[in-house]
This record gives structure tokens, C-alpha cells and sequence, in this order.
């Protein structure tokens, strides 16, 4: 059973007087410990393909399923759990520093201070973000507020990471330890999937997959699909 399948999903949204169609019968399975990227153009539907695989928004048509499990009814439960959806904005106006940025996610579903503290730390460490654990979040510079991102979800302990354009934003000198953390991540054994808006964002994918109208297209299995190296094999981010 793969961890994540979306079988036949599509979506519709209103823009005005006329419908647009955002995803046409979209199937696409995922196994634990992979990462597959989704390239398109602006428009192209692929931030709500991750939305709906994470189960922020339902499908209007198909299903979608975590280990076997209709997101239409469980999602809610899974969300924030099992699966994380990062969000890489970071709202300074809470007046958080980034330690407590990544501990709020834990506190509010009741993990004591203690325990999300040292959670908190683990992901920072992760992440290669622990010399930022001091600041500000409106001290961090791009790479470093994706960073701090990532160890937000990563510390809830989600099988399951969803993350939208991980480099927009990002110089070109930092985009590749990017890649090469989330493709660590899916080497440790969380499943990753993520978006790009640019071919160069695809390195490193166990698979990439194309939308363009609505359609997905791209290698069906993950066996077909060799992961493309951004760097020697032995090369890995703290």
C-alpha cells in the first residue's frame, strides 16, 4: 500500500463568470521515504495539487488517501500529524523568535514545554538552522527562514512532508543545500513532495512530474526513475 495516492482527482475553481479547471483526473502514488517534485508554470494547478494531497482542500472529484486512509473524512486528523504542510511564511507580527516559532505548532496540541523544546532543537539541528535558534525571525535571511520552516513541520514528526517551491526566494549558492536537506529527509525516511517553478529545482527527485492544464505527467514509478545527484553520494546536510 503506498503512503500517499491520489486516484483520479480533479478540481475546479470559479474565476468569475467562468470555471477554471485546476487539476483533470490527476493519479499519483507516493512510498514512504520518497521525494518527487512537481514542476509548472504559474497557474499550472501544482499548489493546489500539493494542497489537496495534504488535505487542505477536498478534490471534487476522486479520492485521496494516506496509508489507506480517505483524507475527505480522516484529513483533519492527519494534518498537522502525520502529514505536514509546511508553510514558509514566517509571520513576525506574533512577536516569536524562530525557538519559539517551531515550539507553537507542539504546544498547541499539548506537548509540554519541555519535551517541545528539545523537539524544537532536534529539528533546528536537523535543518542545519540551530545557529539561528537566538534570533528574530525578522533577522533571517531566505534560506535560513526555509530552514526554520521545515524544522516548524519537521518537528511535529510528519511521515509525510509537503512544502511548496522550497527555493523560491533562495540564492542560487544556497539552493542546491536546499534540495540536498529535503532529499536527506526522504533518505531518513520521510515521504517529500514538493513543488518548483523551475527545472533546476528538480535535482535530486526520486521523480519529477510536469503539469500543465490541469494534467500530470511524469514517470510512474519510482524504480524507473533514478535519483539525479546534486552532489557525490557521500555528501550530506546537517
Amino acid at each position: 500500500m503506498s503512503l500517499l495516492a491520489l486516484e483520479g482527482v480533479g478540481k475546479r475553481y470559479r474565476d468569475g463568470a467562468r470555471e477554471r479547471i485546476a487539476l483533470r483526473e490527476v493519479s499519483l502514488a507516493l512510498e514512504a521515504g520518497e521525494l518527487a517534485a512537481v514542476w509548472g508554470l504559474r497557474r499550472s494547478g501544482r499548489s493546489t495539487l500539493l494542497r489537496v494531497a495534504a488535505g487542505i482542500e477536498q478534490p471534487d472529484e476522486g479520492v485521496v488517501r494516506f496509508d489507506g486512509r480517505d483524507l475527505a473524512k480522516h484529513g483533519e486528523e492527519l494534518l498537522g500529524s502525520a502529514i505536514g504542510y509546511c508553510q514558509k511564511r514566517l509571520r513576525g507580527e506574533e512577536g516569536r523568535g524562530v525557538l519559539g516559532h517551531v515550539m507553537v505548532g507542539l504546544l498547541v496540541r499539548g506537548i509540554s514545554a519541555s519535551e517541545a523544546r528539545r523537539r524544537a532543537h532536534t529539528a533546528l539541528e536537523r535543518t542545519g538552522a540551530a545557529g539561528c535558534s537566538a534570533m528574530g525571525l525578522t533577522e533571517l535571511d531566505g534560506a535560513e527562514a526555509i530552514r526554520v520552516a521545515v524544522a516548524r513541520t519537521l518537528a511535529l514528526e510528519p511521515r509525510l512532508l509537503v512544502i511548496d517551491e522550497p527555493t523560491q526566494g533562495v540564492d542560487l549558492m544556497a539552493r542546491d543545500e536546499i534540495l540536498l536537506l529535503l532529499r536527506g529527509l526522504a533518505d531518513d525516511g520521510v515521504t517529500v513532495l514538493m513543488s518548483a517553478d523551475e527545472s533546476t529545482a528538480l535535482s535530486g527527485a526520486d521523480r519529477a512530474f510536469s503539469l500543465s492544464d490541469g494534467e500530470l505527467r511524469g514517470t510512474p514509478a519510482r524504480e524507473l526513475a533514478p535519483v539525479v545527484q546534486l552532489r557525490p553520494a557521500d555528501r550530506r546536510t546537517a
